[in-house]
């Protein structure tokens, strides 16, 4: 597994693993991009991409070519367009009530690549709060209730990078073609 890092901070193994499979030149949204931990992976095959996040000061710290967008993505009105992007990336961060928005911002034939925790994780820390937990298989289930097909799923323990549970997916828009996304093994 290769790891990217930017500005300090070392990227998701998950991005980093499906990165790979975004096309050169995509239009890429990291959603609550924070400080754009998973920036780098996405750089690296070329994408045109947008941090999204509420945090001005984290993503202050983001620069060009980046375009960054501060809103309240839990509440303030929504800012992108449906099927706008070739890839969604979002990491640690549950809003149900939007959860399956970001499956609309996927064009056909794209990727929504998404990692966060899971129930379970109180016990390593935070998130306790069952409102930022993601119930057994809840990322499978808005997938399929989006009409994406699974490429990729996880849920269990990571140590990685510090001990909790979580849930990863990666999942595409159809059509699409299998050949673009081979198996690892």
């Amino acid at each position: 597994m290769k790891y990217h890092v930017f500005g300090g901070q070392t990227a998701s193994g998950w991005v980093s693993r499906w990165a790979g499979a975004i096309a050169p030149d995509a239009r890429v949204l990291d959603f609550a991009a924070g400080a754009g931990r998973n920036l780098a992976p996405l750089m690296a095959r070329g994408a045109r991409l947008v941090a999204a996040d509420r945090d001005a000061q984290a993503l202050a710290s983001i620069g060009p070519p980046v375009q960054r967008i501060q809103s309240d993505l839990e509440v303030q009105p929504w800012p992108f367009d449906p099927g706008s992007f070739d890839a969604v990336v979002c990491c640690n961060f549950l809003h149900r009530p939007r959860l399956d928005l970001l499956f609309c911002l996927v064009a056909p034939g794209g990727l929504l690549i998404y990692e966060t925790f899971s129930q379970g994780n109180a016990r390593y820390g935070k998130p306790s709060n069952p409102a930022f937990l993601l119930a057994p298989g809840e990322l499978c289930a808005a997938a399929v209730r989006n009409g994406f097909v699974v490429l990729g799923y996880e849920h269990g323990y990571s140590g990685d990078p510090k001990p909790a549970l979580v849930q990863r997916l990666c999942a595409a828009r159809p059509p699409f073609a299998p050949e673009r996304y081979p198996l690892v093994g």
